[in-house]
């Protein structure tokens, strides 16, 4: 499986990430554990929302689209 996650920071709220991987637990554990330079000013983390996809394309193609200005709005609106 392949997981499109949201997370929050919990130290400074406003700090949102959006991410793909196929080892939820351990990404989250990394960024945590200040191993994402993106995310190590901002820790803790704690995860929001995940997503899960069959296929690396789905999930990869879903990272983006939440990426982008209409799926940021989306993502505002349905899971932050």
């Amino acid at each position: 499986m392949h997981y499109v996650y949201l997370i929050r920071s919990q130290a400074h709220p406003d700090q949102t990430y959006i991410g793909l991987t196929s080892d939820l637990k351990a990404r989250l554990h990394k960024h945590n554990e200040g191993g994402s330079p993106h995310t190590a000013k901002y820790r803790p983390w704690k995860l929001v929302t995940y997503l899960a996809f069959s296929s690396r394309q789905q999930a990869s193609g879903f990272e983006a689209y939440l990426k982008s200005g209409s799926g940021r709005a989306f993502a505002i609106k349905r899971f932050w």
